[in-house]
């Protein structure tokens, strides 16, 4: 099992690394969240060393071994973790980790299903097992320090006011409260940057949108 991989960066994607190792290359898969760490990492002779998830990809009629790149061994953990849920297997779980990990395992032990529906591949259903399955067993993974991690704190402190202005109005529109709350916790995860309620809002209806079934 290849556990980690130390190499040159030849090739980088939204999606993947290309390393060489001694002359041999590997394609490294990277969740959409920690892409950016892993570029901060590369030295200044293009060197990047990836603690790696191996398993074997099964598609009809083939099976192909696949690597899943993290930069340390505590989010490696979160993500065996994460694939502990019952449909949940490993090229979900890398499509879904689009936000910063301890903000998904807050959202996991808060029970936010606003927030983690949010995510690609997350239905409603999903969310709930998520919930049901790792509640109270992810505290350790919320203490990630992380830059992104820290930009949505800080700018959620910051957006204070318009999340309560947006609350209320969700709440005129008989949105249960909570149920509410969870709409725009999600939401400005997703969408930090937002300046007003509007803008809030219309990113509510926007995430809306993509949790109803096609």
């Amino acid at each position: 099992m290849i556990c980690r991989l130390r190499g040159v960066v030849r090739e980088q994607t939204e999606t993947h690394v290309v390393m060489d190792v001694n002359g041999v290359s590997y394609q490294v898969f990277v969740p959409p969240s920690l892409m950016q760490t892993v570029t901060e990492k590369v030295s200044q002779n293009g060197e990047v060393e990836l603690v790696t998830f191996h398993y074997q990809q099964l598609d009809v009629g083939k099976s192909f071994p696949m690597l899943i790149g993290f930069t340390n061994e505590i989010e490696r953990e979160f993500f065996e973790r994460f694939i502990t849920v019952s449909g949940v297997g490993p090229k979900a779980a890398l499509k879904a980790l689009t936000l910063p990990i301890p903000v998904i395992a807050r959202a996991i032990d808060e029970g936010d299903l606003g927030l983690l529906k949010s995510l690609p591949g997350i239905g409603e259903q999903r969310a709930k097992e998520i919930v049901a399955k790792l509640q109270g067993k992810v505290g350790k993974f919320a203490l990630i320090q992380t830059k992104a991690a820290e930009a949505e704190k800080a700018l959620t402190d910051e957006q204070t006011a318009i999340a309560e202005e947006a609350l209320a109005v969700l709440l005129q529109l008989e949105y249960k409260k909570q149920e509410a709350k969870q709409m725009i916790n999600a939401a400005l995860a997703r969408s930090p940057k937002v300046k007003t309620a509007e803008e809030l809002l219309n990113e509510v209806y926007r995430q809306r949108l993509h949790e109803q079934p096609t």
